[in-house]
């Protein structure tokens, strides 16, 4: 039985159910899961209900049951593998690949192609173990992403991320020339409610986002940038180099198509990850090429 145990150190909103803390904060295992995997916990050693409200300080223990089999498709889809263990997987996730299954893209995941390769490497089915993403990329967002091959393993890397100690780094083209040559950016961020795929700025709700940023090389309209994201927000970069009035190349979503690169897709890569694997004791880090789309802007932006 997968076990979990947390020290509640971070503000908290109060009257936070323990399952909500579970499922929001520390991002373990969704609310569903949760129900569907029988959770049980205990605050400060005295076992309570998921539906008891946690406070800063409290000493949380999480208990739940092995994942059952659902009907998610192995599927035999090649992979660029950074580094494997039997209790995690590095992966150079090309631009385009959908991480997890849901409406409209059930199949050709990375979920798909992870089960598909931990069920080969070890010549059997329905072992139990089974590839959990611990962080997100967008579909269109390439780079370093690593996953889980058990329970305990992503409660583990998950807890890093968690606490900030798994340090990403990603490289960006942007429009345009910025202010300074590095910088922070700290906002609130919440789902615009124009539009509910999007994500904005707000100046009094929403959850808090930081990215620091570091200008590598500037052309006439464009510029070249180091992002590192210090929390883990959907869409955060694009926001917030949208906020900066820098969008990114190829973001049709937040900017519009770029006159010099009508056709560029998304410029934005997961260009490391610095964190401490399953079972050892310090950090790693692991790295992705710059992809072939990059190099073929920067070699045309050089000869403008």
């Amino acid at each position: 039985m997968p076990s979990f145990c947390h020290i509640i150190e971070e503000s908290i909103p109060p009257a936070l159910r323990l399952d909500r803390y579970v499922a929001e904060h520390l991002r373990l295992l969704s609310r569903s899961q949760i129900k569907a995997r029988e959770m049980e916990g205990s605050i400060n050693g005295k076992k309570v209900k998921l539906s008891r409200q946690v406070k800063q300080g409290d000493r949380v223990e999480l208990f739940w049951s092995e994942e059952e089999p659902s009907a998610l498709v192995p599927e035999d889809i090649p992979l660029e593998i950074i580094y494997e263990d039997e209790r995690a997987v590095v992966i150079d996730k090309p631009q385009g690949m959908v991480v997890h299954p849901g409406a409209g893209n059930r199949r050709g995941t990375l979920a798909n192609a992870l089960y598909h390769r931990r069920l080969a490497r070890n010549n059997t089915v329905n072992e139990g173990l089974r590839p959990g993403i611990v962080h997100r990329l967008d579909k269109d967002t390439s780079g370093v992403i690593i996953a889980a091959y058990d329970d305990e393993a992503h409660a583990f890397l998950a807890e890093q991320f968690k606490s900030r100690a798994a340090k990403k780094t990603y490289i960006a083209i942007v429009g345009g020339n910025l202010k300074n040559s590095a910088g922070r950016i700290e906002t609130l961020l919440s789902r615009d409610p124009g539009n509910r795929k999007r994500f904005a700025v707000t100046s009094n709700r929403g959850k808090n986002a930081l990215t620091l940023y570091r200008v590598i090389k500037t052309w006439r309209a464009h510029s070249l940038v180091l992002l590192r994201p210090k929390t883990g927000r959907t869409h955060q970069l694009r926001v917030h180099m949208r906020y900066l009035g820098h969008p990114i190349t190829g973001d049709i979503i937040y900017g519009a198509r770029d006159p010099l690169f009508p056709d560029a897709t998304l410029m934005l890569h997961a260009r490391s990850l610095e964190i401490t694997l399953p079972g050892e004791s310090a950090a790693r880090t692991f790295k992705s090429p710059v992809p072939g789309r990059f190099r073929k802007m920067i070699h045309k932006l050089d000869r403008l």
